[in-house]
């Protein structure tokens, strides 16, 4: 079975169910007005180390995106199985003015080095500097309809019960990840294994 844009032999496209699961960027930032928007993006992944950044990508310019580049910070909060219906309720339309926190029950505590909030209820933030917009301009060169964002993170909050040993335990935190189509996933310490790499692959 092939499928692509000129042979749609499934009902739906299986992009979303075959790179996945997802983690899934939780993002609150802030405007110049100080209005605040928490939206949660399932392409959402870390890009790079030393600096660290992260990157979000939003299908047109949303407030999550438009708010990160007015205000230049974002924080992506740590979703998690506990706070699936929660994390969902941020994705509804609102008014503009109307808050995501409110509307989903959800605490705005004081970030650390940026002025968005982070979400309390959440065990793990990172705390970004936006950096970049990418518009995605497809093969046929006609005009962007997704846009990466590229944050550098300066600041991570992590509960003190998920780290043991200097360690995050990112399986106690139960992450939530994005599958296809209705589709979510979680995590436990039970599915956790390790692999060492070969040697001279680096650790």
């Amino acid at each position: 079975m092939h499928y692509d844009s000129e042979n749609r032999t499934l009902p739906h496209n299986p992009l979303k169910a075959l790179v996945a699961p997802r983690p899934i960027g939780w993002i609150s930032a802030m405007n110049k007005q100080g209005h605040v928007n928490l939206s949660p993006y399932s392409y959402f992944n870390a890009v790079a180390t030393g600096p660290d950044m992260v990157m979000f990508s939003s299908f047109g310019r949303k407030d999550a995106m438009t708010f990160a580049e007015e205000g230049g910070e974002f924080v992506c909060n740590f979703a998690t199985y506990g706070l699936r219906e929660a994390m969902n309720a941020t994705s509804a339309p609102l008014a503009r003015g109307d808050s995501e926190f409110v509307a989903a029950g959800l605490t705005p505590v004081p970030s650390r080095k940026v002025r968005p909030p982070r979400v309390a209820e959440s065990p793990a933030a990172l705390e970004c500097r936006w950096l970049q917009t990418v518009p995605l301009t497809p093969l046929d060169g006609s005009e962007a309809s997704h846009f990466l964002v590229i944050g550098q993170v300066v600041s991570i909050y992590v509960d003190d019960a998920f780290v043991k040993d200097g360690r995050v335990d990112t399986g106690a935190m139960h992450p939530l990840l994005r599958g296809g189509y209705f589709d979510y996933f979680s995590v436990t310490d039970e599915a956790r294994f390790e692999l060492k790499r070969p040697p001279g692959a680096g650790q």
